[in-house]
């Protein structure tokens, strides 16, 4: 009997130090299983190793400067999947990488996949998009098209894959991360129990992402929610909990923006937290009244917490999320010009009914969550029939 376990190249965004990406690695892993051999890329070996702790069989490869060992191991693997994230998208100017790089990067692998090593490929809960002009319509349709199984994360990533004419071949789901439980994504030393009904000081968890679609606006969005904030603070003592997700490892780190933000508002108490993992964030989040954050999975965290969230939409995806949650009357697009008081109004709203507000969405999570769940059945069912 072969006891060998089936391997699987797993590949994301990882070793970025960014934690929405490690919280997808971590919840993709905890709901595939221990029972495969994984090889996952990793941009920083040492730090995916420290994340892991040896709980799953691994092996890490750096995808930048190690390309033949991923042929390698393409060439050996019993499936390959891609897991999360929004892989499937042109990228905005304030990256400063060509639009097209991660699209062009990810039909390399696919195309070798499927052409040479024959391996199969899945593309588990991503985001497909922003996608503006004809030539990434037409590379998003080739990377699509070559995988086995694909499933999106909200429906404009859905609407988008119709629109390019592969219906057929998609599925719409939710982010993976709903289906964890709060008690997993706090972790052995948290607590799920709730945070008391609003007092003196209003704890505010703040994240900022430099990377907005729109660069032009961001020294206006960064005056208008200095505003907003002192508003909040027009008659009760604010707290400002900062909430990085990712504190080091690019230029404007969120950590890096968040400091200079406070400068804006000197008369606001701030508390600077340097988060490392996802349990580390979590915490922070619960430790808050409220979530006010541009990060995806910042979001999504709340959301199955019961924290209140209102979303600062710099990207498409964070507009998808606050639709599937609910939230469009407490989100504000950040990537065109808006007043102080289209953020500080709905907040005060959120905390007028903090009790209703946690209840409702801790349901608008739940429903996401019985998909996500439900989406790791079908995926857990593919990779038995591949490897059997």
């Amino acid at each position: 009997m072969n006891e060998t376990p089936p391997t699987v190249v797993f590949l994301g965004t990882h070793g970025q130090h960014n934690i929405g990406d490690e919280l997808l690695l971590e919840t993709f892993l905890h709901q595939l299983g221990d029972d495969l051999s994984y090889v996952i890329n990793t941009y920083d070996e040492a730090f995916t190793a420290r994340q892991l702790e040896g709980r799953y069989r691994a092996e890490l490869i750096d995808t930048a400067g190690e390309r033949r060992s991923l042929i390698r191991h393409l060439l050996a693997a019993d499936a390959v999947v891609f897991g999360g994230g929004s892989i499937v998208k042109e990228l905005n100017a304030a990256t400063g990488r060509n639009r097209y790089a991660t699209m062009l990067m990810i039909l390399g692998v696919v195309t070798f996949a499927r052409l040479v090593s024959r391996t199969p490929i899945c593309m588990l809960n991503i985001g497909v998009g922003p996608i503006r002009t004809r030539i990434g319509r037409v590379l998003a349709r080739l990377i699509l098209a070559q995988a086995d199984l694909v499933t999106v994360r909200d429906p404009g990533s859905f609407a988008l894959c119709r629109e390019i004419g592969l219906e057929d071949r998609v599925g719409s789901g939710t982010d993976a991360v709903y289906s964890v439980t709060p008690d997993w994504l706090l972790g052995p030393t948290g607590s799920s129990s709730e945070t008391r009904a609003v007092d003196a000081p209003l704890r505010i968890a703040l994240n900022l992402n430099h990377d907005i679609a729109n660069p032009a606006n961001w020294e206006h969005f960064q005056s208008e929610l200095a505003d907003a904030i002192r508003q909040l603070g027009a008659d009760r003592e604010i707290e400002l909990h900062g909430l990085p997700m990712q504190s080091r490892g690019k230029d404007h780190d969120d950590a890096t923006v968040l400091v200079d933000f406070a400068r804006r508002v000197p008369e606001v108490s701030f508390v600077e937290h340097r988060p490392s993992t996802p349990s580390d964030a979590a915490k922070i989040i619960q430790s808050c009244h409220v979530v006010l954050a541009e990060r995806l999975h910042a979001i999504v965290m709340a959301s199955i917490l019961g924290v209140p969230a209102f979303a600062l939409a710099y990207d498409v995806k964070v507009s998808e999320l606050a639709a599937m949650l609910g939230l469009e009357s407490a989100m504000v697009d950040i990537n065109r010009p808006f007043a102080a008081t289209e953020i500080s109004e709905p907040v005060g709203v959120l905390l007028d009914d903090i009790d209703g507000t946690r209840e409702r969405m801790r349901g608008r999570a739940g429903v996401l969550a019985t998909r996500a769940r439900a989406d790791f059945d079908h995926a857990r069912a593919w990779l038995r029939e591949q490897v059997a």
